[in-house]
């Protein structure tokens, strides 16, 4: 346990741009109250952001996913086995396009209050 909490406190520091934008959309309950964690530990990764509540992660890909999607593909297929919901985006869209991702985000958290919608 205390070897994740030093990796995660690790990871939060040497963040790239595209989760610091993250971050600031989604800290201080400023999406619908929901609380987000950054780099919080489910199995042996650790998630970009996840609302606990919610089990819902949201992955930031870096260029070097490209090179990683069977990876990606069993670490997101993980994650779905605990019982999360990932949802991933390209760390560039993030960097040029913080509404649209913001939208995004607010459409998945809408289809999980009404999913019957």
């Amino acid at each position: 346990m205390a070897r994740q909490i030093v990796r995660a406190r690790e990871l939060r520091r040497d963040s790239s741009k595209a989760e610091r934008v993250c971050w600031e959309l989604l800290r201080a309950h400023r999406m619908d109250g929901i609380k987000f964690r950054r780099q919080h530990p489910i199995g042996r990764y650790f998630a970009d952001f996840a609302c606990v509540s919610r089990k819902l992660v949201i992955e930031i890909d870096g260029d070097h996913h490209a090179n990683q999607i069977d990876a990606d593909t069993r670490r997101t297929a993980d994650m779905e086995r605990e019982g999360w919901r990932v949802v991933r985006f390209a760390a560039n869209e993030v960097v040029a396009n913080r509404e649209g991702i913001w939208a995004s985000i607010q459409l998945v958290v809408d289809g999980e209050r009404n999913p019957l919608s």
